[in-house]
């Protein structure tokens, strides 16, 4: 049986995500508070984490690093902010994905199925230096990138852009992740350094069709490479 873990210090919602839970074939795992969120983690290593942002005792954006210092298993903040600054900080520490609060519980399970999808995609398509996903293939060991078959001539940050995002699919970079991990922590440029640097890739792969995925910018955030027809 897969374990979700559920935290939310309230009842109601932890009631309902439970009972969708299991609708979905998960036996779910619920704490009320930070602590218990990260000790029931430990015990039962879930499959997925559904963490409230504002708990007692330790809040879900101290649970989440301290469950990315330790494991890559999927995490959704839930939270009751919708600005841009809440959802950025959580996708910075790690999270997978975020939901706003009022939500659909519908939506959530969707979103639980989505990131599990995107995970068992990526371990099945991707060795040490090589993705495949769709019609594309990056491969680090001879910097090369074809797409349907056609080779693409890229730079070699270009095709590095392109191994960051496809190694984690739907998950959206920002663009100072980008210049830190790209340019390095060192580089004195802003952020219309990357801007500039993902219009000439986009230049360059969309002349060959992928209709399965596409690099997608999020307004006010920064770029994802998202899979298309999920």
């Amino acid at each position: 049986m897969q374990h979700i873990l559920i935290a939310d210090d309230n009842r109601d919602i932890t009631d309902i995500l439970s009972t969708y839970s299991r609708m979905e074939g998960f036996e779910p795992i619920v704490a009320y508070d930070g602590e218990e969120a990260l000790r029931l983690f430990k015990e039962y290593n879930p499959e997925v984490v559904l963490l409230d942002v504002m708990m007692p005792k330790e809040d879900g954006y101290e649970v989440c690093r301290k469950i990315r210092s330790k494991s890559n298993v999927p995490v959704i903040l839930i939270t009751a902010r919708g600005e841009d600054f809440d959802k950025i900080m959580g996708l910075d520490i790690g999270a997978d994905d975020y939901i706003v609060k009022p939500f659909s519980p519908r939506e959530v399970m969707a979103r639980v199925r989505a990131v599990l999808r995107r995970i068992k995609t990526a371990n099945q398509s991707t060795s040490e230096n090589i993705i495949k996903i769709s019609n594309l293939v990056i491969n680090l060991d001879e910097y090369s990138l074809y797409i349907g078959g056609k080779k693409i001539s890229l730079t070699k940050r270009e095709i590095e852009t392109m191994w960051t995002l496809a190694s984690n699919p739907n998950k959206v970079f920002t663009r100072d992740n980008l210049l830190d991990s790209l340019w390095g922590f060192d580089y004195y440029g802003d952020s219309r350094t990357v801007d500039s640097h993902i219009k000439r890739l986009r230049a360059k792969i969309d002349a060959v069709e992928h209709p399965e995925w596409t690099i997608k910018t999020i307004w006010g955030v920064g770029y994802k490479f998202e899979l298309l027809n999920e």
